[in-house]
């Protein structure tokens, strides 16, 4: 599994590291839907969350093996970047949005590559 990792392209590996963060982000974040989830069986934020993990766990699956298809479920999974720069910013705080426009241009740069592309191959 190392040398697997170790010969993925970088914007290969810098997308899987997005990815691990979104699923760390809502693993914390999963206390206050299942507070919404008491009162409500489902609620919106509920919903948004669980289409949010189903998807970056899909993608990442497909990403692992290789596929095709995933290159293009990665680049939209990377555009959740771009909200988070203007919430950065609309909420006067000048880190979050530096750190979401060096990880958007790290993401959008890495996942453009023909690298990447030769080595997401699988039909």
């Amino acid at each position: 599994m190392l040398r697997d990792f170790l010969a993925m392209p970088a914007g290969v590996r810098v997308f899987l590291g997005y990815a691990f963060l979104i699923l760390a982000i809502i693993g914390i974040s999963l206390r206050a839907v299942i507070d919404q989830a008491v009162n409500a069986s489902v609620s919106p934020l509920g919903v948004v969350v669980m289409c949010l993990l189903a998807f970056t766990i899909f993608t990442t699956t497909l990403v692992l093996q290789r596929k095709e298809a995933s290159l293009v479920m990665a680049r939209l999974l990377s555009t959740l970047t771009l909200p988070a720069i203007v919430l950065g910013l609309l909420g006067a705080q000048p880190l979050l949005a530096l750190f979401a426009t060096v990880l958007a241009i790290a993401l959008f740069w890495g996942l453009s590559r023909p690298s990447v592309r030769d080595w997401l191959n699988e039909p």
